[in-house]
């Protein structure tokens, strides 16, 4: 049973490989058929689990892509400086302290590569959003994990203390990915402050626009240790056309310039326009934010009341506990088509679920309970 449970989130929950076109053709479908930002959509298989926006991009970013698909033949200068430039504006920085990335694993990833060229440690906490790190490790790098507090937050002192003289990079996602946790920004200042005293720190911002938390952008300049990465990923709702960016000192995004073959390259002309587009859009995004967090309380709630343990979240999903759960989940999300992941932590049986429309996670609530 847990051999078909593998094989199955496999093939449905973490990647769309066996999916035709005509089923690729229905997930697009609510962009033709429904207002964007209407929660009514319901389609098959019902994607929950890759902390997806299921509206899409939003009107002005969708009219950007289409527009510019036929200009597909065309590489992205002169648009992917302006995109830079208007980021740095939009961030309060200069241009030179941007550096993009196709979303922003591509950054993290570039950023594991750079620290790994002088080998040493990562330290990152357990678990988080670490699948970029087995390059990094294959490069040179020691991955240090360090478990996660009673509470499924990011354990600070606990990662200070598991850094060693040869500890290269520390990496925090805050809120954390696959817990939806938020340190206190006090705690973070004072980790951030002693860690890059040593060590470049590498603050995966992917989620921030869905709290009310400062960004660490204003720290970039005092202190070249500082990485921010950002991506268009999630509330702009650009996952699948990837486009990401790390905010950084100039001398250390031209350090990580040095390992990307092609500086501000790498996205098509289509995606540049639409991350110009998404600037300019902050109702959608407003908008967007409003209805998960509408849907993530329902679905917090329906866990709860089924006598399930859920951490409080402050992203588009939730991590739960399935130890006091009755039936096969596993089971229940293929016969319902929904798309779901895996275990992450065996002690409790700990998983994640990303936050839809309010349809889907009403459909999601009824089929387990």
């Amino acid at each position: 049973m847990e051999s078909n449970r593998r094989s199955w989130l496999k093939q449905l929950g973490l990647g769309i490989a066996g999916i035709g076109l005509t089923q690729l053709e229905s997930v697009a479908a609510p962009f033709e058929k429904h207002r964007i930002l209407d929660d009514s959509l319901l389609n098959f298989p019902v994607r929950l689990n890759a902390n997806e926006n299921p509206f899409g991009p939003g009107p002005k970013a969708r009219e950007a892509l289409i527009k510019n698909a036929v200009v597909s033949n065309r590489y992205n200068l002169p648009q992917a400086k302006t995109l830079v430039e208007k980021i740095a504006e939009a961030q309060s920085v200069a241009a030179e302290n941007v550096l993009l990335g196709a979303g922003s694993t591509e950054i993290l990833d570039v950023t594991g590569r750079y620290a790994a060229l002088s080998k040493g440690s990562l330290v990152l906490g357990d678990p988080t959003f670490g699948f970029w790190t087995e390059t990094a490790e294959r490069l040179g790098l020691k991955r240090i994990k360090v478990p996660l507090t009673a509470d499924k937050k990011l354990d600070l002192p606990a990662m200070l203390k598991a850094m060693t003289p040869d500890t290269k990079l520390v990496y925090l996602c805050n809120p954390n990915n696959p817990t939806g946790t938020l340190n206190t920004r006090a705690d973070l200042e004072a980790f951030i402050t002693e860690a890059s005293k040593t060590a470049m720190v590498l603050i995966d911002e992917a989620y921030i626009e869905f709290t009310n938390e400062k960004s660490f952008v204003g720290w970039i300049n005092s202190n070249k240790n500082i990485i921010v990465a950002k991506t268009f990923s999630k509330v702009y709702g650009m996952a699948g056309a990837r486009l990401g960016y790390a905010i950084a000192h100039k001398d250390t995004i031209k350090a990580l310039s040095g390992v990307q073959s092609w500086p501000n390259g790498n996205n098509s002309i289509a995606t540049v326009a639409a991350g110009l587009a998404a600037l300019t859009d902050p109702t959608f995004v407003k908008d967007y934010v409003a209805l998960n967090e509408k849907a993530r309380t329902f679905t917090y709630n329906s866990l709860t009341a089924m006598g399930l343990k859920v951490i409080p979240s402050y992203t588009n999903f939730l991590y739960f506990s399935l130890e006091g759960y009755k039936k096969d989940y596993y089971k229940v999300l293929e016969q319902n088509k929904i798309m779901g992941r895996e275990i992450f932590e065996q002690n409790g049986k700990w998983t994640r679920i990303s936050i839809g429309t309010m349809a889907e996670m009403e459909y999601y609530a009824k089929a387990l309970g």
